[in-house]
């Protein structure tokens, strides 16, 4: 009944037409004789309703106009006045009538059928709307008649829903809390993909090009017999080192970097810090230490944790330009909250009473290249690096701080149990190594290619060399050598791919697989007696390598 369309056209065909047309859009009408029936058949409900102007030109129009009058609050019934094609303006009896109709469309005749169905349609919307109102209208007076009923018993349930409240409350906010948490982690993994994707697609060629610099600079160094070349060569060997440092620095920003993770005395670290940081924070900032345990063990990449703790503390130095103090602490905490996994972790404390970092930028600190420095003073990668470190040691870090009092950086870090040296093992491991005449070499890059076979060929090994992957695998029945040296990625056949094949033809050849990818690790990867050497490299990490691989 709500959805019914009324009809007011007395004369001639008008109605039956209107309701053929609205039939198009299964719309269900009902045509009114006059206006009396019009009334009542609103009385019934109604979506809507065509009135013809002429229809109401008698003046018989007083019961309807007394029903619009008395509408409930929620109601504006709406009408489509289907009006005369005139000329000049409406006379005032014409004007009073839509006044007193109210939620009006006028539309002139003759009009397009389209035009019509169209009017109707909005004009059951906003209908349905009201009746929603409606409704919304008497659930809210129920619910005071509800509220009123239970008036009497309300001061006996003040205590418990109170707490129920507040229970539920406390619950939302922590829910609300860790939703904001997570969000931010994802939203900070996502800034860091296209860096990462940026960092890692070049890493290789840049990689494979210091390489080539690197142990060529080695190689005059070591058959070069004037001093002044020596010196030379070993100006570019520094260069070229600063430039693998910059390498892998920009791959742990990006969170891209495989670290060389390993156990660590966080304790023993700081402590050998010491001088460096005394000396980076100068005579005006006291710095101390404070320690909770002798030794507190965890697995991290000692060089890039320094670079961390280093970092933070010259970012401390650079907040306190009048002085002041800089003190680390190492503590054990166990897990504070759902980001971290359950266990105990070694937290290093950087507090510093400097100026403090504002709120709004709070959450922003360890977004890379963000700094709040002037021009030239900073890049804005040192807290990215922290935080890239921390959680590729299975950690995370938090910053702390309040504006004009100072922060506190907190590195969390896994805690693990105190492990033996590996020198005196990797030593005997060497030492066993068999002398080893045979290396097949797979490198796409000539010139890495050439400075592989020279370098090991400079060792005392007899070497083959191949371009590719395929090439490789047909030398590899003729040459039969020792250990196989191949480059990760290639065109066509990656390592990897050669790697797999090779051992269906040799399934205990020992295998480096050379990478400029800093992320690759091959743990994860079904591949036996096989080792990683990095690019770039020195003379003698090949040579160390090389020696690991045949005993392997």
């Amino acid at each position: 009944m709500e959805q019914r369309v009324l009809i007011l056209a007395p004369f001639g065909r008008d109605a039956d037409v209107i309701a053929e047309v609205l039939q198009k859009d299964a719309r269900i009408s009902v045509a009114c004789r006059d206006a009396d029936a019009l009334t009542e058949a609103l009385g019934a409900g109604a979506g809507s309703a065509l009135i013809a102007e002429e229809a109401l030109a008698d003046g018989h129009a007083s019961r309807l106009f007394a029903w619009l009058e008395q509408q409930p609050a929620w109601s504006d019934f709406p009408f489509i006045l289907l009006a005369a094609n005139r000329v000049g303006r409406r006379s005032t009896r014409s004007l009073e009538v839509l006044e007193r109709l109210g939620n009006v469309v006028v539309l002139e005749r003759p009009l397009n059928s389209e035009t019509l169905r169209r009017a109707v349609g909005s004009s059951l919307r906003a209908r349905s709307r009201q009746y929603e109102s409606r409704r919304h209208l008497a659930e809210l007076i129920e619910a005071q008649e509800a509220l009123v009923q239970l008036n009497d018993s309300l001061e006996s349930r003040i205590a418990g829903r109170t707490q129920e409240l507040a229970s539920a409350n406390n619950r939302l906010m922590m829910e609300i809390h860790e939703r904001a948490k997570v969000q931010a982690v994802l939203v900070q993994s996502q800034k860091m993909e296209a860096l990462g994707q940026l960092t890692g697609g070049i890493a290789h060629d840049f990689n494979n090009l210091l390489n080539v610099i690197m142990v060529n600079s080695e190689l005059i160094a070591r058959v070069g017999n004037d001093d002044r070349i020596r010196a030379m060569a070993a100006t570019v060997k520094r260069a070229t080192e600063r430039g693998a440092k910059l390498t892998g620095q920009l791959l742990t920003f990006s969170r891209n970097s495989n670290l060389d993770l390993k156990a660590v005395d966080v304790v023993s670290l700081l402590q050998g810090m010491r001088d460096i940081i005394t000396v980076s924070l100068g005579s005006s900032i006291r710095y101390t230490n404070e320690f909770d345990g002798e030794e507190m063990w965890t697995r991290a990449d000692a060089n890039q944790l320094e670079l961390a703790i280093l970092n933070l503390a010259i970012n401390a130095r650079d907040a306190m330009p009048n002085g002041g103090q800089l003190a680390i602490h190492v503590k054990e905490r166990a897990a504070p909250d759902e980001t971290l996994g359950d266990g105990h972790y070694v937290v290093l404390e950087v507090v510093d009473t400097g100026s403090g970092v504002p709120p709004d930028v709070v959450s922003r600190v360890f977004d890379p290249f963000f700094t709040t420095k002037p021009i030239g003073k900073g890049t804005g990668l040192g807290l990215s690096q922290v935080y890239g470190i921390a959680r590729q040691a299975g950690g995370t870090a938090r910053l702390f701080s309040e504006e004009g009092a100072g922060t506190t950086v907190e590195i969390w870090l896994p805690l693990r149990e105190r492990v033996a040296s590996q020198t005196e093992v990797v030593s005997d491991v060497e030492q066993n190594a068999v002398s080893v005449k045979r290396v097949l070499v797979v490198e796409d890059d000539g010139e890495v290619r050439a400075m592989l076979v020279e370098c090991l060929r400079m060792l005392g090994y007899t070497v083959t060399e191949a371009a590719d992957g395929q090439a490789g695998l047909n030398r590899l029945q003729d040459d039969k050598p020792d250990l196989l040296v191949v480059d990760f990625a290639m065109p066509g056949m990656n390592g990897i791919d050669v790697i797999a094949a090779a051992r269906k033809m040799r399934e205990d050849l020992p295998v480096i697989l050379a990478t400029g990818y800093a992320d690759v690790d091959i743990s994860g990867l079904a591949v036996k007696r096989c080792t990683i050497l990095r690019k770039p490299f020195q003379l003698d990490d090949l040579a160390r390598t090389v020696r690991l691989g045949l005993a392997a």
